[in-house]
């Protein structure tokens, strides 16, 4: 087998001079000259081999060189084509670490082979551009001890969870909000990508949201935590302290965070509960039930995988078909056991036990396999059964629905042919300040571009990437536009209304610049026209019943919208057709209202109550990254699209198009 191999292996030794051969070929001739070191790091008990290796080098992290022998050197010229496309065809996997990929923009490799003559250079193979896989983890969240903000009321908690990314500590997810709880048990997975190689700090903020409060401020704040989710991963289970902002333990506050791996299955389960006759819990009313869902783990610690929705004074409860994913269920094992509880909610947190059963997913499976068949289970609480000579139960839940589907991925859609059409909409109100002067948001500085320019080319560089012809229509709104400078809040910034398209980013951003001196900046900030008229081809998009177009709408705005319910009315509506809305926040207003509309605290509803069918909206304050790398932005603000997409195709019952046959480009042949 080694004869017929074209490269060699070196491993550094540590508190050595020199480095080991540990396999090459062809094996009838000697090694070549030991290499610069090192070529590779990587932990030892990941690579098997019987050298201790050296701590990482900086500037190799990561990368992987093959050198082939040097001698003999080849003949001609190598097509640097076909030289480029074997090696990233001979690409290599390890679990847990990821290849540096040569990316343009992030510039070459730090090191490069130089000991080489040119000759000899001829034989060196680009280092691998493949991205080595990440794992998705899972992280459960639960505190201890809260601290009471009051002596009347218990707070109300929320967890967000911050990674640092690019220089800064950025949000990434927040858990649901508990009412009146100090010891809550969060239901909300908090899901990360966990690179080996990559030191991924993390922070969790609790706060007391009671006030409709979004964030941590000095006054709602419970504690903070930090450590990597590294050791998170290491140890499986990590409990910590709370601190507060002057570093002191907050009392006897703490944080327990569990990791869990996701494996690779894109199997998700709908459920359907119902429960009659349950115990009344209450004095002068009927129960409130709510049922909690745990699965056994292997150290035989139970863990919530799902809270059901409160019903309301009902001892014959019928909870809200819900879905979840396999692994979130029952870590994809069909015999793992799962408990269920019923409680009888109370507003001080205190809820009642009103009984339990067991069960696993093959038998919820089984005993619902035939057409209208149920299944059910006699809820039964302990201590009555121990204590009461003739208890029979506290209860029947019963499973009406369990069904199994295959959820496709955001990659299955895109490589059916689905397009993301990009819209820009910005904002020209007079609140943005006189372009003319330094101090305003649309100022056309020759020093750098302003807030709108750097959203703009951050957000839209990537999603025309996913845009076959690269055209993209953008509006204007709140400005007055010529001839007749009437106020407009969906006017083409190109002011041709039957073509509103621009080629590229760069035909958007020349638009605006042109745009900007013909126009008078006015008012309101008005949203809900722009929405609409978006809407009207994601309409006609959802009559095909095909995945072919998904509508991204990116809103560039400097203040709080002003026709709030027209606009939550137009979301709501927008959320039953394929399209997402971002909401890029630029200056220093108050943009605590705008966080209404992103759903992350409970459903969007239109002042008539109608809830959204989905979350749609991101919003993200451009202050929080305009000192960060630009693609820092357009991670956080593009960071939903994917599973929006997939919900919303889902949720219609749309399979993705077959994937679309591959291209070869033909290479000719170098001349003789």
């Amino acid at each position: 087998m080694c004869a017929s191999l074209r490269f060699w292996v070196w491993v550094w030794c540590e508190g050595e001079d020199v480095c080991h051969c540990v396999c090459g070929g062809p094996a009838s001739k000697p090694p070549p000259a030991c290499p610069p070191p090192p070529v590779l790091w990587l932990p030892p008990r990941l690579w098997p081999c019987p050298f201790p290796l050296l701590p990482p080098n900086p500037s190799t992290r990561g990368e992987l060189v093959l050198r082939p022998p040097p001698t003999p050197p080849h003949p001609g010229p190598i097509n640097s084509s076909r030289a480029g496309a074997g090696a990233g065809a001979s690409g290599w996997s390890s679990k847990g670490v990821r290849a540096r990929a040569r990316d343009p923009e992030r510039g070459a490799p730090d090191r490069e082979p130089s000991d080489m003559s040119d000759p000899e250079m001829g034989w060196v193979p680009e280092p691998p551009t493949m991205t080595l896989g990440a794992s998705r983890v899972e992280l459960r969240v639960s505190c201890h001890g809260l601290l009471d903000r009051d002596t009347l009321t218990k707070p109300h908690p929320c967890v967000l969870l911050k990674l640092y990314s690019d220089e800064q500590w950025v949000e990434v997810e927040r858990t649901e909000v508990l009412r009146s709880c100090s010891s809550p048990v969060f239901s909300r997975v908090l899901a990360l990508e966990y690179f080996f190689e990559e030191k991924q700090p993390l922070q969790f903020h609790v706060f007391d949201a009671e006030d409709g409060a979004t964030s941590p401020r000095n006054d709602t704040f419970l504690g903070s935590t930090e450590c990597t989710l590294g050791q998170i991963v290491s140890q499986t289970k990590v409990t910590k302290p709370l601190l507060l902002k002057n570093g002191k333990t907050a009392g006897k506050s703490t944080i327990t965070i569990v990791a869990e791996e996701v494996s690779g299955t894109n199997d998700y389960v709908q459920l359907t509960f119902r429960a009659y006759k349950l115990d009344n819990k209450d004095l002068f009313s009927k129960s409130d039930p709510f049922m909690e869902i745990y699965k056994t783990n292997e150290d035989q610690s139970d863990q919530l995988v799902w809270r059901t929705e409160v019903v309301k004074n009902n001892l014959n409860p019928s909870w809200e078909p819900f879905r979840l994913s396999l692994h979130s269920l029952c870590s994809c094992d069909v015999h793992r056991p799962l408990k269920f509880l019923v409680y009888d909610y109370d507003s001080s947190g205190k809820h009642d036990f009103i009984g339990e059963f067991t069960s696993t997913f093959q038998e919820m499976q089984e005993g619902t396999a035939n057409p209208g068949q149920e299944m059910q289970w006699d809820c039964i609480n302990p201590k009555y059964r121990d204590k009461k000579k003739n208890y029979k139960s506290s209860g029947t839940v019963v499973l009406a629905q369990c069904t199994v589907e295959k959820v496709h991925t955001f990659l299955d859609y895109i490589m059916g042919g689905c397009q993301i059409s990009f819209t820009v909409a910005i904002d020209f109100t007079a609140s943005n300040g006189d372009p003319r002067s330094s101090q305003s948001l649309h100022c056309l500085s020759p020093r750098q571009p302003n807030h709108y320019l750097q959203a703009l080319r951050a957000v839209g560089g990537i999603c025309q990437d996913y845009d076959s012809d690269k055209r993209f229509p953008a509006f204007g709104f709140g400005a007055r536009i010529p001839p007749n400078f009437e106020v407009s809040h969906d006017f083409a910034i190109n002011f041709d209304p039957e073509n509103p398209e621009c080629e590229e980013i760069s035909g958007v951003i020349a638009s605006y610049r042109r745009c900007l001196p013909q126009i008078q900046l006015y008012g309101p900030t008005n949203v809900a026209p722009i929405i609409n008229r978006v809407a009207e081809p994601a309409q006609r998009e959802q009559s095909t019943g095909q995945a072919t177009k998904y509508s991204v709408l990116l809103v560039l705005t400097d203040g709080v919208v002003s026709d709030m319910a027209e606009t939550r009315t137009a979301i709501v509506r927008a959320s039953r057709l394929p399209m997402s809305i971002i909401i890029v926040g630029v200056g220093n207003a108050d943009f605590s209202d705008m966080r209404l509309l992103d759903g992350d605290d409970g459903p969007l509803r239109c002042p008539r109550g109608v809830p959204a069918a989905r979350d749609i909206v991101q919003f993200v304050p451009f202050r929080d990254f305009k000192d960060a790398a630009p693609s820092a932005l357009a991670k956080c603000v593009l960071a939903e699209v994917p599973r929006q997409v997939v919900e919303y195709y889902a949720s219609q019952g749309i399979s993705p198009g077959a994937p679309r046959p591959c291209t070869l480009a033909t290479t000719p042949s170098p001349s003789p």
